[in-house]
């Protein structure tokens, strides 16, 4: 595949240690780099001080801009023959100008999680409602979904997403691929090189603070569920760890309760290995959590939530405790700190659920399997997807008329 050339159209520069989804990009890359891909990540995004320095992996960094027609000039020049948008709105602003100037790019969507399933969830928990289907139909869905038909091939991070996709709303499974993180197995050597129960201490919690379900669980802890924990094991402490904490999230810092807020971690499976148990009480969200993930991997229970859990551990038993009400969650957090015995065993879940459903090369081999049937029969599945060539007509002629007004808009605005 030496003459393949990618172009990721990103919407943020991936930044893997402050989030899951800047770590699921560099998975990605890392597949395509070593498939001996030229690679360009552009993004409209501001450079970040914590985003990977591309360049050092030999991939080409480009800053372009939303309704502007240089990056027209941009994919004339550059022919990529093969397109990853990062999220649906890289999808929205920039597949009309991929589909016309590069109409033979097999143009691939990550997801990273389905959008508006979290604000859908999000929304049903600010009405303090049940969550119901209804609150799936909204205009974020007809943009995502409409992203989805529009694509070649979109990556989908969960199972319970890929089922409500085609049974929900009917969207062809020609269209999804299966595609969650990509780990290597844990070894014995691994497992053993990890601090056992005796020498670990206190609670932990990680998370972006810019992710609203992190905050919520974040306010979740603070109120509801580390009171009750703090008055049965008084000598424990609850370490909060996450990128980009604002001033509304170091108000929550009080050591006399042990709430003990701590910034941005440096190496999230080492911090979180020095820890008994994490804590993530999501109330809503999508998609794979990536601190579940890490947990594992560090060998630390985890108590969370049905949503939290949601796609992680599928027919095989939890690493750690699911509860749903503050009460609950407490209780096991708390069972679960003070019995070795449950403890290993929740770890031990861990281990297995990392080494049986999210092996690399399985997913990897698959992957290159479903690029390379499109590559040869990209027609042939485009006329398979009309709906979707017809959403791009349409995409095409609106989005593009509206971009080409706010460019010349922009363009006599005073100085």
């Amino acid at each position: 595949m030496s003459n393949y050339k990618l172009l990721i159209i990103g919407f943020v520069w991936p930044e893997p240690k402050s989030s899951a989804a800047g770590g699921r990009m560099m998975q990605l890359i890392d597949l395509f780099l070593k498939k001996k891909f030229k690679i360009t990540y552009a993004s409209p995004a501001k450079f970040s001080e914590h985003a990977e320095n591309l360049e050092d992996l030999g991939i080409a960094q480009k800053q372009i801009q939303v309704n502007n027609s240089e990056f027209d000039e941009f994919l004339k020049e550059e022919q990529p023959t093969h397109v990853l948008f990062d999220r649906f709105m890289m999808e929205e602003q920039f597949g009309w100008r991929v589909s016309e100037h590069c109409p033979n790019a097999i143009r691939i969507l990550d997801t990273e999680d389905l959008h508006f399933l979290r604000k859908a969830r999000q929304q049903a928990y600010k009405d303090n409602q049940s969550f119901k289907k209804s609150y799936l139909y909204s205009d974020i869905a007809k943009r995502e979904i409409a992203s989805i038909l529009r694509s070649d091939l979109s990556l989908i991070i969960s199972k319970s997403e890929m089922k409500l996709l085609a049974d929900q709303f009917r969207v062809s499974k020609n269209l999804l691929l299966y595609f969650p993180f990509l780990l290597k197995p844990l070894k014995d050597d691994d497992i053993k090189s990890l601090p056992n129960f005796e020498e670990r201490e206190h609670f932990v919690s990680i998370g972006n603070f810019l992710h609203a379900p992190n905050w919520d669980k974040t306010l979740f802890l603070k109120e509801e569920i580390w009171p009750r924990i703090k008055k049965e094991l008084p000598d424990a402490e609850l370490h909060i760890y996450g990128a980009y904490t604002s001033q509304k999230v170091e108000q929550l810092h009080n050591i006399e309760q042990g709430f003990i807020i701590k910034g941005k971690a440096h190496d999230a499976i080492e911090t979180i290995s020095k820890s008994k148990v994490l804590l993530g009480p999501l109330r809503f969200g999508a998609g794979l959590k990536g601190k579940f993930i890490d947990a594992m991997q560090a060998g630390t229970p985890s108590i969370t939530t049905t949503i939290g859990a949601e796609g992680l551990c599928g027919d095989l038993p939890w690493c750690g405790e699911i509860a749903n009400t503050a009460e609950d969650i407490a209780q096991q957090a708390i069972f679960l700190y003070k019995m070795p015995k449950r403890w290993k065993i929740a770890q031990r879940n861990g281990f297995t659920i990392i080494n049986k459903r999210f092996q690399r090369r399985v997913f990897v081999a698959n992957f290159f399997k479903r690029l390379n049937r499109l590559e040869e029969h990209l027609m042939e599945h485009r006329q398979h997807n009309f709906i979707g060539q017809i959403l791009m007509h349409h995409s095409t002629q609106s989005t593009k008329y509206m971009s080409l007004w706010i460019e010349s808009k922009n363009k006599d605005a005073p100085k």
